[in-house]
C-alpha cells in the first residue's frame, strides 16, 4: 500500500481515496512566459511517477494540470507587472502570443520527457475559465470574505481562523511576519487578490477617454469592472470543476506551501465549507550551486542546454530518480553525464536479455521494487532494486520481463530497447568486416581507419579472440 507524505498533517500517511479504485488529482502547471527550465520538470517528473504508482495499483486517475496564462503577477504576490505582460513587451508581441508558444514548448519537453500529460479540457488554461473564477469570487463576496479597494476585490483572511494550517504558521503569526505591503488599502498584509483592476476603481475602458495602448491584452469584464484574476482563484475554479471537493491530491513545489496553496485552501473552505483535498504533496527544488534553479535567478537549464551537451530528456528524467523528490537535487554537468551514463549502460544491457516469453516480472524483484516506491516514492531505492536485478543471476527473459513491467512506471523508455535485437544497417556490416579482415591481416593504419569511420557513423565495434561485436555508440 503506498504511503506518502502529507504537508497538511506533516505525516507520512496510507494512502486512500475518495472513491474506491479512483484518484482525483491536481497539479499545479507551468506559468507559460518564458522557456520552462529543468528545476520545472523535476516536479512533473515526480507527478508522473506517482501517477503510475496509482495506476500500478489498480487506481483509475483522473489527473489536472492547469496552464497558468494570466493573473501570476511578478513576485508571486498582488502588486507589479503580469509575467506574461512583461514578456510580452520584452519580445514585441502580445501576451496571448506568449501564452500559446511557451505552452506549446512546455508540452513538446514534456512529452520529450515521457511525462503523460492529460487531455484537454484536463490540461486547463485559466483564460478559459474566467467565467467559473468570476462566480467563485462572486460565491465570496456574498458570504462577506471579499472586500474591494481600488485595485482590485481581496479575500479577508482574518474572517478564515485556519488561515496558516499547511504552513504550519497560525494566522497572526503570518500577519507579524510578513513583507511590507505597498498597498495601504489591504485590511491585512496576508490578504490576497482575488480579481486586479485594470483601471482604478473598477471602472471599465473608455474608448473616448483613455488612450488604447494603456488596454491589457488579458482583461475581461466583471461584475467590479474590468480587470483579470488572481493567480490562486484559478487553481480553485479548475480543480473543483474538473475533480470535485474535496478530490483527493494536490501537487505542487515546496515554495507554494506558504502563500499559493494556503491561499487555495482559504477560499475553497470558505466558499464550500469543505477541505479542497485530502493529501497535500510537494517536491523540494532543484538548486544549482546551492541556490534555487529559477528564472528569475538567472541561473536556469533548458532540455535545449542539455541535448547540445549530450544529455538526452529521458537521461534528464533518469537524474531526476535518482534523489528523492522531497530532498533537494544539486544540478551539476557532471552528475547530468553521470545519470546519461547510467542510462547507456541499463539500454546496452537489456539489448542482451533473451526474449521473454511473457510479461510478468519477477516476483521477489518485483515485490522489492514496488516496496520501495509504496515507501513515499523512494525512487533511488527502486533505481537500485533495478541494478540488481540487472546484476543478477536471474535468467535473462525473466530480466527482461520484470525491466518492462517497472518500465510502466519509471518511463525510462527501455521497452525501445529490452530483449530486442539491435537492427544493423548492411552497409554498417560490410565495413566492420573489412575492418575485421584488416586486423586479421595485422593492417592496423587500415584497421584503425575503419574503427574511426564506424564510430563517426555512431556504431562501437568490439573486438574478440575468434569474433567481433557491433553496438550503437555510447554518448559520452
Amino acid at each position: 500500500m503506498l504511503k506518502i507524505w502529507n504537508s497538511l498533517s506533516r505525516t507520512r500517511e496510507a494512502f486512500g481515496s475518495i472513491i474506491p479504485k479512483e484518484v482525483h488529482m491536481y497539479s499545479c502547471g507551468p506559468t507559460v512566459y518564458a522557456m520552462p527550465h529543468i528545476g520545472n520538470f523535476r516536479a512533473f517528473v515526480t507527478w508522473d511517477i506517482l501517477k503510475r504508482v496509482l495506476e500500478s495499483e489498480g487506481y483509475k486517475v483522473v489527473h489536472c494540470i492547469n496552464i497558468t496564462d494570466v493573473g501570476h503577477l511578478v513576485g508571486d504576490g498582488d502588486e507589479g507587472q503580469d509575467k506574461l505582460q512583461m514578456s510580452a513587451e520584452r519580445e514585441g508581441t502580445s501576451a496571448w502570443d506568449i501564452a500559446k508558444r511557451y505552452e506549446k514548448i512546455f508540452i513538446e519537453n514534456a512529452e520529450s520527457l515521457n511525462i503523460i500529460l492529460p487531455e484537454p479540457p484536463l490540461l486547463c488554461r485559466a483564460t478559459d475559465h474566467i467565467p467559473d473564477q468570476i462566480k467563485l469570487i462572486q460565491r465570496l463576496d456574498e458570504k462577506g470574505f471579499a472586500y474591494k479597494t481600488s485595485d482590485g476585490i481581496y479575500f479577508d483572511t482574518s474572517k478564515f481562523p485556519e488561515y496558516g494550517k499547511l504552513s504550519g504558521q497560525p494566522l497572526g503569526e503570518k500577519m507579524e511576519g510578513a513583507r511590507v505591503e505597498t498597498n495601504s488599502e489591504k485590511k491585512h498584509p496576508t490578504d490576497f487578490a482575488l480579481w486586479k483592476f485594470s483601471y482604478p476603481d473598477g471602472r471599465s475602458f473608455d474608448p473616448v477617454k483613455d488612450d488604447q495602448s494603456r488596454r491589457r491584452h488579458m482583461e475581461w469584464e466583471s461584475p467590479w469592472g474590468l480587470g483579470f484574476p488572481g493567480w490562486h482563484i484559478e487553481c480553485s475554479a479548475m480543480s473543483r470543476k474538473y475533480l470535485g471537493q474535496p478530490f483527493d491530491i494536490h501537487t505542487g513545489g515546496i515554495d507554494h506551501i506558504p502563500v499559493h496553496h494556503e491561499n487555495e485552501i482559504a477560499q475553497s473552505m470558505a466558499a464550500y465549507s469543505v477541505p479542497l483535498a485530502n493529501f497535500w504533496v510537494h517536491n523540494d527544488f532543484m538548486t544549482v550551486d546551492g541556490q534555487k534553479m529559477s528564472k528569475s535567478l538567472g541561473n536556469t537549464y533548458t532540455l535545449e542546454d542539455c541535448q547540445t551537451k549530450g544529455i538526452e530528456p529521458l537521461a534528464i528524467r533518469y537524474f531526476y530518480l535518482g534523489a528523492h523528490y522531497r530532498s533537494k537535487l544539486n544540478f551539476t554537468w557532471e552528475a547530468a553525464q553521470a545519470a546519461q551514463n547510467a542510462l547507456n549502460n541499463l539500454r546496452e544491457s537489456a539489448r542482451g536479455w533473451d526474449i521473454p516469453t511473457d510479461h510478468e516480472a519477477d516476483a521477489e524483484y518485483h515485490a522489492r521494487f514496488l516496496e520501495e516506491l509504496d515507501d513515499d516514492l523512494n525512487t533511488p531505492a527502486a533505481l537500485a532494486v533495478l541494478w540488481d536485478l540487472v546484476k543478477s543471476d536471474l535468467d535473462s527473459g525473466r530480466k527482461a520481463a520484470t525491466l518492462l513491467v517497472w518500465d510502466k512506471i519509471l518511463g525510462l523508455g527501455l521497452e525501445d530497447y529490452a530483449a530486442k535485437p539491435v537492427s544493423i544497417p548492411e552497409h554498417i556490416k560490410a565495413i566492420a568486416q573489412r575492418r575485421w579482415e584488416a586486423r586479421l591481416r595485422q593492417d592496423w593504419n587500415e584497421a584503425d581507419q575503419l574503427r574511426h569511420e564506424l564510430e563517426g557513423m555512431g556504431w562501437q565495434m568490439d573486438d574478440g579472440q575468434n569474433d567481433y561485436k557491433l553496438k550503437p555508440k555510447k554518448t559520452t
